[in-house]
């Protein structure tokens, strides 16, 4: 990667930490267009997938949709199984957000595949993976398996001591329940 790009990279992280999200996509754009031109394959489906974070922070859900797709074929090109299933199950998010049920799912399935398949998946990722899966389910009238899948994120965000996620998938549950 170049100098101009790691640079680039930098400034767009810290201006996203300081909410100078204009700023942060900015400079995405900008370390994408040099990572094109070297042919950092890699690096560059980490920038595409940071800027479609951040496309999707502002409300551009095409846009977002765009840089996760091309993030994942690039993943898929660098066999990194752990940032393909964490790159997959969020453009899942914006599929599922986009009201594309049809294509979150097998976006959803192949993160969870991905995640269980490793050795020591990220506990906190494999809930998040889960999450979207029971909502997905949940909405599909799916009870049985949402109830589940809740069950299980709920375990593990306990486990990760995520209270958000233990009280949104406890409050599921109940409704489930009724």
């Amino acid at each position: 990667m170049s100098e101009a790009a790691d640079k680039l990279l930098e400034r767009a992280q810290h201006a996203r930490r300081e909410k100078r999200l204009a700023d942060a996509r900015q400079d995405w754009l900008a370390a994408i267009e040099l990572l094109r031109r070297d042919n950092d394959g890699e690096q560059l489906g980490q920038a595409l997938r940071a800027l479609g974070e951040l496309e999707r922070k502002l409300g551009d859900g095409e846009s977002a949709r765009a840089h996760y797709e091309e993030a994942v074929a690039l993943c898929r090109q660098h066999g990194n199984a752990l940032r393909l299933a964490h790159t997959v199950r969020h453009l899942g998010d914006v599929y599922h957000d986009a009201g594309r049920s049809d294509l979150a799912e097998p976006c959803y399935e192949e993160a969870l595949t991905l995640y269980r398949g490793h050795a020591n998946p990220p506990a906190l990722d494999l809930a998040n993976a889960i999450r979207s899966m029971a909502v997905l389910k949940e909405e599909a009238g799916e009870r049985q398996q949402a109830r589940s899948l809740w069950s299980e994120a709920r375990e593990l965000y306990m486990a990760v001591g995520v209270e958000a996620g233990v009280a949104e998938s406890t409050k599921r549950l109940v409704r489930l329940a009724e």
